[in-house]
């Protein structure tokens, strides 16, 4: 079973940062793309950034120039640093990951999600 645990999340002021963290644990070969998704009440889950295994990130438009995400493959860690933060940031953030478990076999799993709160 593979687990997401993530961390970092909190309240901070409009134009603040956050340090997201998300790591992965369990059985597995390898991990492809992991991301970061957010929801808030009544909306969908969207995504904010992805990155690849080789280190190719992603970002929503909304987020572009604001958010690095990056990865530490050998902690199957995955980062998403948050800077000039805006009211309409806040969110449930979730953490992804595409997981390969065994050869032939693929799984996605995602983190129990953090609560950030952008007070303006």
């Amino acid at each position: 079973q593979v687990q997401l645990v993530e961390s970092g999340g909190g309240l901070v002021q409009a134009g603040g940062s956050l340090r997201l963290s998300c790591a992965a644990s369990g059985t597995m070969l390898s991990i492809n793309t992991m991301g970061w998704y957010r929801q808030t009440p009544g909306k969908q889950r969207e995504l904010v950034a992805a990155i690849t295994s080789a280190g190719g990130p992603n970002y929503a438009d909304s987020v572009k120039g604001r958010f690095t995400i990056s990865r530490d493959n050998a902690k199957n860690t995955v980062y998403l640093q948050m800077n000039s933060l805006k009211p309409e940031d806040t969110a449930v953030y979730y953490c992804n990951a595409d997981v390969r478990l065994r050869i032939g076999r693929y799984s996605s799993y995602w983190g129990q999600g953090t609560q950030v709160t952008v007070s303006s």
